[in-house]
């Protein structure tokens, strides 16, 4: 088996038994993984242009904004037009998702430290820099598209 496939199964693994465990952990509170992602950007920064959380949450636009309207329909997030770019919209925690995002962070901290755990001592800054790595390199290199079956040239 080739070693790239060996690598990217075991991401895939790492990535989907850590998100499955804070899905289970966040169902008790009625918001996924994700939102609870969203909601920790949104608590960094106020007032937020929905394109850079995009950026920042490395989601897609369309599911972004799908989630953001979810947030918004519980009344966690309240989103405006930016006031110089009238196509953007900006979007901010209200006080009920403040309140919120901070009881979730505090109960995911045990998962937090689990994941640290199973990384060795001093090498989490080295494995942030080497997934970094991965996520530059992927998203910079285009693979050969092969011709679908059928399809003439």
């Amino acid at each position: 088996m080739p070693h790239g496939h060996v690598l990217a199964m075991h991401l895939r693994r790492a990535y989907l038994t850590m998100h499955r465990r804070f899905q289970n952990h966040f169902d008790g509170f009625g918001v996924t993984a994700d939102q609870f992602v969203l909601l920790t950007l949104l608590a960094e920064v106020e007032g937020v242009a929905q394109k850079d959380l995009v950026a920042r949450s490395f989601s897609d636009p369309n599911t972004l904004r799908a989630m953001l309207v979810l947030l918004e329909n519980k009344g966690l997030v309240l989103r405006r037009p930016h006031e110089t770019d009238g196509r953007a919209r900006l979007v901010f925690l209200t006080p009920k998702g403040r309140k919120l995002q901070q009881e979730l962070w505090r109960s995911a901290a045990p998962l937090h430290q689990l994941l640290l755990d199973g990384v060795p001592a001093g090498g989490v800054e080295a494995l942030q820099q080497q997934l970094a790595r991965v996520a530059e390199v992927m998203a910079q290199t285009k693979t050969r598209r092969r011709p679908t079956a059928g399809r003439q040239s």
